[in-house]
């Protein structure tokens, strides 16, 4: 009997299995280089020839032209890590494929799938609760521990060589962002920082600014540009002729009539000047185009104007200087400005706004670079360092790095595997090998042997040292606390968590049927289709973008 269509495919049993363990473990693989301090990094080249050069996991992966439906499940564990602690991401994906590497050996030995999702659950709450006993507590304010925090995120990245530097901006910004919740909890509102990049300087010259940065110039000459205390406009309405809603055609006859008509129009943006000039305003950041002849009358009036900004920047100037975006220039008044200072910034064609109230808290991290490149992955690599500080500040606890963690948890996971009873016994156990895998990548990228860092690092915490890590610097186990590698708790709970569902969602499928060929795009023969294992249905198209 026929079922499927002519077109389908379908793979069974054992085979679904080791196809999808194949793809999983491709995803970790094209990742596993860039973890740690001495990771690599990825060049990456779109089809429209746009590179990316970067070892940021959740970035390689999402950029990589991946046309397989499992390994989308594990880059969705990326994402799913990015979002919510902001980090992590290659250890998250690393260990998903270690757990299904382990969980394929444990098939070999005719152990039901069902036993080792089971057992892989029970590791993984374990593994929480044991990281929550091993972190320690940090306060908000203390800002040697959260500069250690930031400067361990950006260690391995381009921010790498001034991150002493780099992490005094993050962890200044995240403190003035900060606020006390009515529980006693802290909240960080990331909404009220905003990173710019500027080419052409150092990446030690980039500064925080309490306010905005507005990289635009103003549209007429001779307006000022400076301002101790303004009275700003924001203004979400063109100040230029209203067209006609309907097509319309004007027969002139005379140039009489033609000027009648210039006449009218310049009428028109006279009119709506003298509205801006009535509020008050010093200042206008204009959302929408100003015309030509009404940059003539504002300059005239003594107004500096500012036309296209950003809709992004127009929100973040009002959490600034306050006041209420105008758009409506009939109804404005002075009531719907907002106050502060404004500075140019010539050499880099920049605005400083900053406001005047002490309820009005926003700042700007100015990220500078040499090239492009290089602002860009300085860019993606302080992003994860605000957000793991942010994280840190929120959550409250942090960790010893340098894979200290890891082995400390396999240590602990394989007690407790001892009080586990059936074939469980021996996934909780391979998931305890999995976890070990951060300080063996760490050690290989650092061109260190693996084997013998583990030993040592293991007989450390036998010996009750459970912030021995490897520092690799220096290639020495030691206690990484001490030397300033320090993680945030909540970042390393949802990469162990993370990684264990993404495993077992894989392992619970043992039946894989396709319209079509195995792939995500359908666009068929590139694919390679469920047959060809050695081409992972699509996986091929990840090692042309690499």
């Amino acid at each position: 009997m026929i079922i499927l269509g002519e077109d389908s495919q379908r793979v069974k049993d054992k085979d679904a299995q080791e196809y999808n363990i194949s793809a999983a473990r491709a995803v970790a693989d094209a990742v596993r280089s860039t973890l740690g301090p001495k990771g690599m990094d990825k060049m990456l080249v779109d089809s429209m020839g746009d590179v990316t050069i970067t070892n940021d996991g959740v970035t390689i992966l999402t950029e990589m032209d991946i046309d397989n439906p499992t390994a989308e499940m594990i880059i969705e564990v990326a994402e799913t890590q990015e979002d919510e602690a902001g980090d992590g991401t290659t250890t998250a994906v690393a260990i998903a494929g270690e757990l299904l590497k382990n969980a394929e050996d444990l098939l070999e030995q005719d152990i039901h799938p069902t036993a080792v999702i089971k057992g892989y659950h029970m590791a993984a709450e374990q593994a929480r609760e044991e990281i929550d006993d091993i972190a320690e507590t940090v306060d908000s304010d203390d800002t040697d521990i959260l500069k250690k925090v930031a400067e361990t995120s950006m260690t391995g990245k381009s921010a790498d060589l001034d991150r002493e530097v780099l992490a005094e901006l993050v962890v200044g910004a995240v403190q003035q962002i900060s606020v006390d919740a009515d529980d006693g909890s802290t909240v960080v509102d990331l909404e009220n920082l905003k990173i710019e990049t500027q080419t052409g300087r150092s990446a030690r010259e980039s500064e925080l600014l309490k306010g905005a940065v507005i990289n635009k110039d103003p549209v007429h000459d001779d307006m000022p540009t400076n301002f101790e205390a303004a009275d700003i406009m924001l203004l979400n309405e063109p100040v230029e002729v209203e067209e006609a809603d309907a097509d319309t055609q004007v027969s002139i006859e005379s140039p009489d009539q033609l000027q009648q008509f210039l006449d009218q129009e310049e009428a028109q943006l006279k009119e709506k000047v003298q509205q801006i000039v009535d509020t008050g305003a010093d200042v206008v950041f204009c959302q929408k185009g100003i015309d030509d002849l009404a940059q003539h009358y504002l300059a005239k009036e003594g107004i500096l104007a500012v036309r296209r900004t950003k809709k992004s920047d127009i929100k973040f100037l009002k959490n600034i200087v306050g006041g209420q975006i105008v758009s409506d220039l009939d109804s404005a008044s002075e009531t719907h400005l907002g106050h502060g200072s404004i500075t140019r910034d010539e050499e880099g064609e920049l605005f400083y706004v900053e406001g005047d109230g002490d309820e009005v808290h926003g700042v700007t991290l100015l990220i500078r670079g040499s090239t492009d490149h290089v602002v860009d992955e300085l860019e993606r690599g302080i992003e994860d360092a605000i957000d793991v500080v942010a994280s840190t500040v929120a959550d409250g606890r942090v960790l010893a790095g340098g894979g200290a963690i890891e082995v400390e948890l396999a240590s602990r996971l394989r007690d407790y595997a001892d009080s586990v009873s059936g074939r469980e016994q021996l996934a909780v156990e391979a998931f305890a090998d999995a976890v070990e895998l951060v300080p063996r990548v760490l050690a290989e990228n650092a061109g260190l042997d693996s084997i013998d860092l583990l030993v040592d690092l293991r007989a450390e915490h036998e010996a009750g040292n459970a912030r021995a890590g490897l520092n690799a610097f220096t290639g020495d186990v030691e206690d990484t606390f001490e030397a300033g590698i320090v993680e945030p708790a909540h970042a390393k709970e949802q990469a162990v968590s993370s990684a264990a569902e993404a495993a077992n969602l894989v392992l619970k499928i043992d039946d894989i049927i396709a319209a079509g060929d195995l792939s995500t795009e359908g666009d068929g023969d590139e694919a390679g289709g469920a047959g060809g294992m050695g081409g992972m249905g699509g996986m091929g198209g990840m090692g042309g973008a690499m």
